[in-house]
């Protein structure tokens, strides 16, 4: 069995046992060949992030049998020490990234005309409430973002939001930005939530995010089923 931080995390959320592993990028030999061309780059001097106990952390927290909601990102931040192996979730030592303070305004429903203070950007409670918060590509390289998005971790973005959707049980979709809305066809529509928008960036012109309501919109859609809402508040 060959040897990295990818391969080595690997083996440990295998012996897990997590429901997940049923998808075929783990059954067929995907996974291992993703580890091998990661691990590569690693043996050749890159640095690789996040760390590798939390590569696959948001499939760990969130099993498959437990997901409510779904949040698609992009893949991690690409500062040492800033992700946590969940989507947007942020754990660095400064300000909270500009897209995860947009999408956290978001979650405030009466600031009473001041701008609320956010003191974390650690998106834990919300992957442990069922809360799905997986990035396309689940590594990256130090001050390289999006290096990894073309070395086969979308294969598993993809099984997964497929997987949620064959479920009987509803689930709600949040897709922002047009990467995460291009896998909407793998969302059976009629028994899932799709809740779209454009993405959180403030870099985004068309500003089609800020008072979107996904939070209370994806509340109000699980209620409506008959399932516990979720709660975005972050202590």
């Amino acid at each position: 069995m060959s040897h990295g931080p990818v391969a080595d995390s690997l083996k440990a959320f295998r012996a897990s046992g997590s429901p997940w592993l049923t998808l075929p990028f783990f059954s067929d030999g995907g996974a291992e060949a993703v580890a091998e061309r990661i691990d590569s780059r690693a043996a050749a001097g890159a640095e690789l992030l996040p760390s590798p106990e939390n590569i696959f952390r948001a499939l760990s927290l969130t099993p498959l049998d437990r997901v409510k909601a779904v949040i698609l990102g992009q893949d991690p931040y690409p500062t040492p020490g800033d992700a946590n192996g969940l989507a947007f979730s942020y754990v660095g030592p400064r300000r909270l990234p500009a897209s995860l303070k947009v999408i956290l305004f978001e979650v405030v429903e009466a600031a009473h005309g001041e701008k609320p203070v956010f003191r974390t950007g650690d998106l834990t409670p919300w992957a442990k409430q069922g809360v799905l918060l997986l990035n396309a590509a689940l590594t990256v390289e130090a001050g390289k973002a999006g290096a990894h998005l073309r070395l086969g971790w979308s294969r598993l973005a993809d099984e997964a939001v497929g997987a949620v959707s064959a479920r009987t049980s509803p689930s709600v979709f949040l897709l922002w930005g047009a990467q995460a809305r291009a896998r909407a066809p793998l969302i059976d529509a009629a028994r899932h939530g799709i809740i779209a928008s454009g993405h959180p960036s403030p870099l985004n012109r068309a500003r089609d995010f800020p008072g979107s309501r996904p939070f209370a919109r994806a509340n109000a859609w699980l209620v409506e089923r008959g399932l516990a809402p979720i709660d975005w508040r972050l202590e």
